[in-house]
């Protein structure tokens, strides 16, 4: 079997960021609306695509969003190797400079994303009204040996996934629920089968994804979470579900002074982002925006 898996038509736009170098941006929303710019960040091996569903949602509810594909995913181009965790956020400064978005920002992150989230937001804390942590990872996760063994497995196995990629192991698949395993929709689902079977996505993907350690390194230097900042977790599986990582996940929530958690029963990692489940992401960003309104009145 043979994939007939192409390129699909961009979305969004390419925004030069300097050194010969374009990332792929998708702001989604109204141009006028009054609230912050949600910005949202994709987990391990994930890219714009990822929020479709959630840019939706959020325009629906008068929210603006900027997705963005990290260099190497989807249809950015490659930066330097190593991809840690500073490498990417510089990268993300750049994007913001370049695109005119100088903030405030709700940043909302996905899994792995939780580390370049708190990486940003300590190196630009100006900008920042609060953060949404949708099933995401702390830095404090590298803390028990039975995470970080794990996380070392998931590196081992990024580069094999990597390497099948590269010989066309994982095209005939991609037009499987393997190639979504979010559920997405229209354009957005034909991107996300594409990647899956993409060599340079996939290359660059597990790059990351080796540099998880030192990114949980330079995450946890950057400092804590300031406290002040609303903090919304939104979590896959009911709450009677709760494990010693999802006591790690929450973390930050219990923290801020004004934090919020979500279990959502029903959804997995992945489907969290799809449109049966992004409701609870814009539920997390409303109370982030209505606590740090909150705050200054």
């Amino acid at each position: 079997m043979v994939s007939d898996i192409t390129t699909p038509p961009l979305r969004g736009r390419m925004a030069p960021i300097g050194d010969g170098r374009a990332l792929h941006a998708i702001f989604g929303g109204p141009v006028d609306s009054p609230y912050p710019l949600v910005l949202l960040e994709a987990g391990a091996f994930g890219f714009s695509a990822d929020w479709a569903a959630v840019q939706d949602a959020l325009g629906a509810a008068n929210y603006r969003s900027l997705a963005y594909d990290r260099a190497g995913l989807g249809r950015s181009d490659p930066g330097a190797a190593p991809r840690d965790g500073l490498a990417i956020v510089a990268d993300l400064e750049r994007l913001l400079v370049v695109t005119g978005e100088v903030g405030p920002l709700i940043v909302c992150g996905h899994s792995m994303a939780g580390l370049h989230t708190r990486l940003f937001a300590r190196r630009n804390p100006a900008r920042i009204v609060g953060l949404v942590l949708v099933d995401a990872v702390t830095p404090e996760a590298m803390d028990s040996n039975l995470i970080s063994v794990g996380i070392g497995q998931f590196g081992h196995v990024a580069r094999a996934f990597a390497w099948g990629a590269g010989t066309g192991l994982f095209k005939p698949l991609a037009a499987t629920a393997l190639g979504d395993q979010i559920g997405l929709t229209g354009a957005a689902k034909e991107e996300k089968r594409w990647a899956f079977g993409d060599t340079e996505h996939n290359r660059w993907a597990a790059e990351e994804v080796t540099q998880w350690s030192e990114t949980s390194r330079e995450a946890r230097e950057a400092g804590v979470l300031d406290p002040d900042w609303p903090v919304a977790v939104i979590l896959a599986g009911a709450a009677e579900s709760a494990n010693p990582l999802k006591a790690l996940q929450v973390a930050p929530a219990r923290a801020s002074r004004a934090g919020s958690i979500e279990y959502v029963a029903g959804a997995s990692h992945a489907t969290m982002l799809n449109a049966t489940y992004a409701p609870a992401i814009v539920r997390g960003v409303e109370h982030v925006c209505a606590a740090a309104h909150s705050a200054l009145v």
